[in-house]
């Protein structure tokens, strides 16, 4: 078997960790030292979160880790999530962090199998499992909703992410982020955020428009029309105010504005 760097990084740091923290020797043992990859870890740590009287764990896990391994693309977008938050969350240390801890990135990798489960008809199953999410890691993501890879929810508490929605590769959010309906309309009616885009916390977006590539979205800001690629929008309702100052600012997390420090006009 290949060696896998990045989960033989993950073993090692918690392999150090639980000798330095006797008292959480068993859970480490437990959530990660006892299993071969990355991808069982990752199973066994969401069937934990996510069991219920009504769906147990050892179901769960065998459920999650038959679609990471039927669908290939499933495991790549969570080390690619992963890598995202080490990358771009300061409190973070390294990656077993959020594997072990961070219930955003819990949450994004639940719904990447409830997505599964959407996209196979088994959508009961699919909903059972989001409600089940909503409930552990207080954030709503509809199993219709389509994410892309390297995604990072900061915090989470609060977000809300639609049935039709879809975000693309690379974007960042942050806690209480909405990505909603504006109404009872049915069909195609959620955002579409491209890659690369910043969304600052507690930003509500609402109907069927879209986010530009590169895009930054102000704290509290409402967005109800098209924001162009490469601009910064904020206020209520939330208008173009300059330029974020890198092309990509999910990757940068900076929440500054213009005039203070940050976005150029």
């Amino acid at each position: 078997m290949t060696p896998d760097p990045l989960w033989q990084e993950i073993r090692a740091d918690v392999e150090r960790e639980a000798q330095r923290e006797p008292l959480l020797a068993d859970f480490l043992t437990a959530a990660i030292l006892r299993h071969a990859s990355l991808e069982a870890a990752l199973a066994a740590r969401l069937a934990e979160k996510l069991a219920g009287p009504h769906l147990g764990e050892a179901a769960l896990r065998e459920l999650i880790s038959g679609a990471l391994a039927e669908e290939p693309e499933l495991a790549a977008a969570m080390r690619a999530d992963l890598m995202a938050v080490r990358k771009r969350d300061p409190a973070c240390s390294g990656h077993c962090e959020p594997l072990l801890y961070f219930k955003g990135f819990h949450a994004v990798e639940a719904h990447r199998i409830a997505h599964w489960l959407w996209r196979h008809d088994r959508k009961a199953l699919a909903l059972h499992l989001q409600n089940r999410g909503s409930e552990v890691f207080a954030m709503d993501i509809h199993p219709g909703a389509r994410l892309g890879k390297g995604l990072f929810i900061d915090h989470g508490t609060g977000v809300v992410i639609g049935e039709t929605a879809v975000v693309e590769d690379d974007v960042s959010m942050l806690h209480g982020v909405t990505l909603g309906g504006t109404g009872k309309q049915t069909g195609d009616r959620h955002p579409k955020v491209g890659a690369g885009v910043l969304i600052s916390a507690g930003a509500a977006i609402f109907g069927n428009i879209t986010i530009g590539e590169g895009a930054k979205i102000g704290g509290g800001s409402v967005v109800l029309e098209d924001v162009p690629p490469h601009r910064t929008a904020v206020g209520v309702p939330a208008r173009v105010v300059g330029r974020p100052a890198s092309d990509r600012p999910a990757l940068e997390m900076d929440q500054t504005l213009p005039g203070t420090g940050g976005d150029g006009i």
